[in-house]
C-alpha cells in the first residue's frame, strides 16, 4: 500500500498535510497551521492523528501543536535547533535522524535559512518531500534568521533529490512568485509555459502544489543562480552561486 496524502488549505495561504498509512492506521500532520482545519480533515477521512512533524517554529507551522496534542494524544517531533521555540515536543530531531510512519521511513534534512533550525522530511522510497518554508513553487522562503549563504546551501541540498520527487511546500505563493520569476529570466520558455498553466489553475482556485523537482530546476530562479541567462540579466558576471542567489532574494524581498 502507498501513503495517502490529504492537502488542507489553512489560514490565508497555508497548506497543511495529513499523511496516512492505511496498513498501520497511523496519521501524521506536517506542521500544525490550523488545528481546527486539521481536526475537520481527520474527521472527514476517519483518520486518527498519531504524530505532528514540525518543520520550524513559526506560529503558522507550530501554533496548533498544543490543541492537537490535547485533543488527539499525538506526539510531536520538532527541530533539535528549535527546542526553545517549540518547547512541547516529545522528540527533537536533526539531519541524520529518521522518523517513521508505520512501515514508512522519512529522513530529516537540516535546511537552515528561513529559520536557523528549519528541517525538511524526505520519503526517499516514495519520492516525496515536505519542505515547509524552504522551497516554494517558483520561490523560496525569506531569510529571516539565517544567511543567504545558508539558504542557498539548503536549496542546493534539496536540488540533489531525484527529479521526480514531489515537493510539498507550506504556502500557495506561486502566482506572485511566477510574476517575479519572469523578471529574472524572461526568455525561459519552460517558465513561460508554466506561468500560463499556473494562471489557469489559479483562475479555477486550484492548488499549484505539490510540484515536481525537475520542473522547479528548469523554472525556479532561486534554484538557477548558475544560469547564464540569469547571470546576464543580473549583470552578475563570475559571482558565486550563493552571491547570485542572494541578489535574487534581495530583489524578491522588494518586489
Amino acid at each position: 500500500m502507498s501513503l495517502q496524502i490529504k492537502q488542507i488549505p489553512c489560514l490565508s495561504d497555508n497548506y497543511g498535510y495529513l499523511v496516512h498509512d492505511p496498513l498501520s492506521g497511523e496519521t501524521i500532520s506536517i506542521d500544525s497551521p490550523d488545528a481546527g482545519a486539521i481536526l475537520d480533515a481527520l474527521a472527514e477521512e476517519g483518520w486518527t492523528l498519531t504524530q505532528i512533524w514540525n518543520t520550524h517554529h513559526h506560529w503558522d507551522h507550530a501554533g496548533g501543536n498544543a490543541e492537537l496534542a490535547q485533543k488527539t494524544g499525538c506526539t510531536i517531533c520538532a527541530p533539535k535547533n528549535e527546542h526553545v521555540t517549540i518547547p512541547d515536543a516529545n522528540r527533537y530531531i536533526a539531519e541524520g535522524d529518521e522518523v517513521k510512519l508505520g512501515a514508512f521511513t522519512a529522513r530529516v534534512l537540516d535546511t537552515p535559512g528561513h529559520t536557523l533550525g528549519h528541517i525538511c522530511y524526505v520519503f526517499d522510497e516514495q519520492n516525496i518531500a515536505f519542505v515547509g518554508d524552504t522551497l516554494f513553487s517558483l520561490g523560496c522562503g525569506r531569510v529571516f534568521e539565517g544567511t543567504p549563504e545558508q539558504m542557498w546551501e539548503s536549496l542546493a541540498a534539496l536540488k540533489t533529490l531525484p527529479g521526480e520527487t514531489l515537493i510539498h511546500p507550506a504556502h500557495e505563493y506561486t502566482a506572485d512568485n511566477a510574476r517575479f520569476a519572469l523578471t529574472i529570466e524572461p526568455g525561459n520558455a519552460d517558465l513561460q509555459a508554466r506561468v500560463a498553466a499556473i494562471s489557469a489553475l489559479r483562475e479555477k482556485n486550484q492548488p499549484t502544489v505539490p510540484m515536481r523537482l525537475d520542473l522547479e530546476k528548469k523554472t525556479n530562479p532561486f534554484l538557477r543562480p548558475d544560469s547564464a541567462a540569469i547571470r546576464a540579466q543580473l549583470k552578475a558576471g563570475a559571482a558565486s552561486d550563493s552571491a547570485v542567489f542572494a541578489q535574487i532574494r534581495a530583489l524578491k524581498d522588494s518586489f
